[in-house]
């Protein structure tokens, strides 16, 4: 069964369509979907490694796009948009730290949130909100996410035909693996989260729980 679910996903990852849809979600995650187009660029990429810069270049190019309309949202409709989309995604209360980060940090708070796990679509629509300048947005904005996304690209396109070899023959000991690792991720996040408050003290930001917090 699963070698059946894994054959059917590569033949769907390497249909000539899948390239918009990884367009179409790559845009729409920077600015309103939850799901991230991670796990559709790494499959197409498996499907078809020669591609996999091509591919990586797609979803770069539109998830900067969909960062852009993120920032419109913010800055021309977040009273009638952004604010309903913040809470949608269940963001309100990391809204005003996420404002913070940017006026104090910059172009590097966009650049972290780009390329790392930090929700993108918050910073967008953040930094629109916040009236952030437009061109450093943009450059920080290509800078992350090309981070996040060409580093698969090059990678699968040098090293994907014996990865992919590796899974094809060991399938299930690399899904178990992989299971493996990401519950032992989350449980290490989970016993090593936590605030120092040290750290706290000398974070502008740390304290930082509305938006009346931003005045004083």
């Amino acid at each position: 069964m699963l070698r059946g679910l894994y054959n059917w996903t590569m033949a769907k990852a390497a249909h000539p369509h899948a390239q918009w849809w990884l367009a179409f979600f790559a845009f729409i995650e920077s600015s309103f979907f939850p799901i991230p187009p991670h796990p559709l660029l790494g499959l197409m990429c498996l499907a078809e490694p020669k591609k996999a810069i091509r591919f990586a270049l797609i979803c770069t190019g539109f998830s900067v796009l969909g960062g852009l309309f993120g920032y419109l949202i913010g800055y021309f409709l977040y009273d009638l948009v952004g604010e309903w989309l913040i809470g949608v995604l269940g963001l309100t209360d990391s809204f005003p730290k996420a404002a913070c980060y940017i006026r104090e940090q910059g172009a590097a708070a966009v650049f972290l949130a780009a390329g790392t796990p930090i929700p993108f679509k918050l910073m967008t629509i953040t930094a629109g909100f916040i009236e952030m300048n437009l061109v450093t947005f943009l450059l920080a904005a290509i800078a992350g996410r090309a981070l996040i996304f060409m580093v698969v690209g090059v990678l699968f396109q040098f090293f994907g035909a014996p990865i992919k070899a590796i899974i094809d023959k060991y399938l299930g000991m690399v899904t178990t693996a992989f299971v493996i690792l990401v519950v032992g991720g989350f449980v290490a996040i989970t016993q090593l989260g936590g605030h120092d408050d040290e750290s706290d003290s000398s974070d502008p930001c740390a304290q930082v729980t509305s938006m009346e917090d931003l005045q004083r």
